[in-house]
């Protein structure tokens, strides 16, 4: 499914060549919108307030066991549609600072990484 293309840098929206906006299509757009989950704090959406990861209230400014913070990207990434499977795997965390990437797999058997 396509999806409206964001610049990685900003996380806005983007013109195409025309002045259209810009579109992503699969694979790239359920990376895309794996990382816009991964980024969504529980209760940022108004249209839906139930979704989202729990940051504020479970993960920053605390030292939450590595298996929520796991838990919270996994389930994140499979609320997008054609999304089958995910598996987050941390790379490292360095002066309070967790990175790593969120392993997906698609119902047409491809699959993406998701770094943060």
């Amino acid at each position: 499914m396509d999806t409206m293309l964001l610049d990685q840098e900003l996380w806005d929206v983007c013109l195409d060549a025309s002045g259209n906006w810009a579109m992503a299509s699969d694979p790239y757009a359920l990376a895309q919108d794996v990382a816009s989950e991964i980024k969504t704090f529980l209760g940022e959406c108004y249209y839906d307030t139930s979704i989202g990861i729990r940051y504020k209230e479970d993960i920053l400014g605390k030292l939450p066991p590595i298996s929520l913070v796991r838990s919270q990207m996994e389930t994140a990434a499979l609320r997008v549609v054609g999304v089958n499977t995910a598996q987050c795997v941390f790379d490292s965390f360095e002066n309070r600072e967790l990175s790593g990437y969120v392993l997906c797999s698609t119902s047409s058997n491809q699959t993406f990484k998701v770094t943060f």
